[in-house]
């Protein structure tokens, strides 16, 4: 168990290319299909997934996206709606990005066994159908039970609330885990201080059982909480630290 600060990577943003350890394996991206409310739209963000793909690719690490139904997925903060910064922009035209998210594969095609980790990113798609969806907390149960690593960020670890493992626990239970906070979710305009989700990330956290790691007790907010092999951050800017720390797991 530990704390890592996530700007132990804060060089890379500028610089998408770095020197890296290889380690070999898989890793799966489970990405949400999304959802619509009115005006509100659920989506994957894109920052949170592209950068943590950029670090799995470049030590070595194959990566493939699976989604509830399959198929293409959309991102808020897409390429065409920002500038995006050194790692989302090479990893869309260099690392075939892009062509993953247009054709995701649908959980019935994934054998568990074939994966070194797993990990979901932010944006409140997922909150609407992964966490909900029994054959992906399947899938990451069983990633995890064999000796895997399982990450998320930002609302992405509230999908790890609902994994039980094969004894009825909850993944969580007991481990010390973090994502996107109450505290930050009540002043949010976009999702009307979290009203317009199904649950917020931290409160299903704790309610299975989870050992909560918030904000004040974190040298840095941006920090990255490790416990019993499942990686997990708060916001954004940690994506990418995220995925180093399942990384250096692996090694």
């Amino acid at each position: 168990m530990k704390v890592v600060r996530a700007l132990l990577l804060l060089g890379m943003l500028a610089s998408p290319i770095v020197s890296a350890t290889e380690v070999s394996g898989k890793v799966l991206m489970i990405l949400s299909n999304g959802a619509s409310a009115g005006e509100f739209k659920a989506k994957n963000n894109l920052w949170e997934y592209a950068e943590p793909h950029h670090i799995f690719v470049m030590h070595g690490l194959s990566v493939d996206f699976v989604s509830p139904h399959g198929g293409p997925v959309s991102f808020s903060l897409d390429a065409d709606e920002t500038d995006p910064p050194g790692m989302v922009h090479y990893t869309i035209k260099y690392e075939g990005f892009r062509q993953k998210a247009d054709r995701t594969l649908k959980p019935e095609s994934i054998d568990a066994h074939g994966y070194r980790a797993v990990f979901i990113g932010g944006g409140t798609g997922t909150l609407f159908d992964v966490a909900e969806d029994h054959r992906l907390m399947s899938i990451i149960a069983r990633v995890y039970e064999k000796g895997g690593i399982v990450g998320g960020g930002g609302h992405g670890p509230a999908s790890l609330g609902n994994v039980k493992l094969s004894d009825g626990r909850y993944l969580v239970a007991g481990k010390r885990v973090t994502g996107f906070p109450n505290s930050t979710e009540q002043r949010s305009k976009w999702t009307k201080g979290g009203t317009l989700l199904p649950f917020r990330v931290e409160d299903r956290l704790r309610a299975r059982g989870a050992l909560f790691v918030s904000k004040e007790e974190l040298p840095d907010k941006h920090d990255v909480v490790i416990d019993s092999r499942i990686v997990t951050a708060m916001f954004l800017p940690s994506s990418a630290a995220v995925a180093q720390e399942m990384v250096n797991l692996m090694k």
